[in-house]
């Protein structure tokens, strides 16, 4: 598990990290994700593209969470798996592509534990330290 929660009054914080900013990008969805259900029990059956922009790689990690978390409501979908393709800089914006993959939302499978509203600028960090890549900002439950 690359990821770990954050002691926080009211919410929770979470601390995710990978090789890649990609990789810490997607430990930090299953964090969230994991609040919310047991990951164990949402099947891979659906994939989802998904696209979005910000300033910096900080504020992207926080456009990608709340991404999925709009996605999770239109399509009535839990996700299990995030795979975060690339981050680049395009239009002097750094741009992400990723794929996430669930399947449409069942609470008596699912075991459903806390929603999560939304991620938030509250505690958001972006950093690298011994050549991993570190992204943390928390959630409002």
């Amino acid at each position: 598990m690359a990821y770990k929660y954050l002691e926080h009054e009211a919410d929770f914080g979470i601390l995710a990290s990978g090789n890649t900013v990609e990789e810490a990008f997607g430990e930090g969805a299953k964090a969230m994700f994991n609040l919310m259900v047991d990951l164990k029990e949402v099947k891979p059956r659906k994939h989802i593209s998904i696209e979005c922009d910000a300033g910096d790689v900080a504020g992207l990690f926080v456009e990608f969470l709340n991404k999925i978390l709009t996605e999770k409501d239109v399509q009535e979908m839990f996700f299990s798996e995030f795979n975060v393709k690339e981050v680049f800089i395009k239009n002097g914006q750094f741009h992400l592509k990723a794929t996430i993959t669930g399947e449409p939302m069942d609470l008596k499978k699912h075991g459903v534990k806390t929603e999560v509203k939304a991620a938030t600028y509250s505690g958001l960090k972006y950093f690298e330290k011994d050549k991993k890549h570190f992204v943390q900002c928390v959630v409002d439950v």
